[in-house]
């Protein structure tokens, strides 16, 4: 069986909570998340941890955002790591994504647009010319012509990207919340069905799963959906 085009962000407590997360969930899904406050609690470990002997991809959601020398010589610690995907902020410019490119390159670097946490308001206020939309498609085409492999986007932009990059671009969409769920600190969500729909590859889900009483009932639950839907 395939396993769904999920990544679960695995924002727990502890490394233990992080390896039982990842070890309920991995036959259901075909990616892990180690976000910064993981990596920065427990570093390199963390990664070793939740990978397991199970051949799950890894997803380092760091979010490298500094001069182009700083963020080369930190996706290149990491890559030693072997992490399928390592994000980077498209906002740091063409120069610093090139360079995280260069010294990872087994690794696909994904270059995150706008935060699915701001709201057009927030783009205001951080002098980010708007609406949300245009923001992302610029940043979009920004980093994929600097390198970058992948795009974090959140799911009500999907399409436009999808239209903007052309289908050799991977997207990833965090914000994603089966029907029902909260939307908590997201502002521009969508279910896992629609993020497919408007051309999504990998789907971020953090606390649906790992909130749940058993997460990997509830990953299972997602995945089977997911296999449901009828593809156009």
């Amino acid at each position: 069986m395939t396993s769904a085009p999920i990544a679960v962000a695995l924002d727990a407590p502890d490394l233990e909570t992080a390896a039982r997360w990842a070890s309920l969930v991995i036959p259901h899904v075909s990616t892990v998340k180690v976000g910064l406050e993981l990596y920065l609690r427990y570093g390199p470990d963390v990664v070793a941890s939740v990978r397991g002997a199970s051949g799950v991809q890894v997803f380092l959601d760091l979010k490298l955002h500094d001069i182009p020398a700083t963020v080369a010589g930190a996706a290149r610690a990491v890559s030693r790591l072997r992490p399928d995907y390592l994000t980077v902020h498209a906002a740091g410019g063409t120069a610093m994504i090139r360079a995280a490119v260069e010294a990872a390159p087994q690794t696909r670097i994904a270059a995150v647009t706008v935060l699915t946490s701001l709201g057009e308001d927030d783009l205001d206020r951080v002098g980010l010319a708007g609406p949300a939309s245009d923001a992302v498609r610029r940043l979009a085409a920004l980093a994929v012509g600097a390198g970058a492999q992948a795009l974090v986007c959140s799911p009500q932009e999907a399409a436009a990207v999808r239209a903007e990059v052309g289908s050799e671009i991977t997207l990833i969409t965090p914000g994603v919340r089966p029907a029902g769920s909260a939307a908590q600190d997201q502002a521009r969500v969508a279910t896992p069905e629609q993020a497919l729909a408007a051309g999504a590859d990998l789907l971020v889900i953090g606390r649906p799963i790992t909130g749940a009483s058993d997460p990997g009932a509830a990953a299972a639950g997602i995945a089977a959906a997911l296999r449901r839907r009828p593809v156009s």
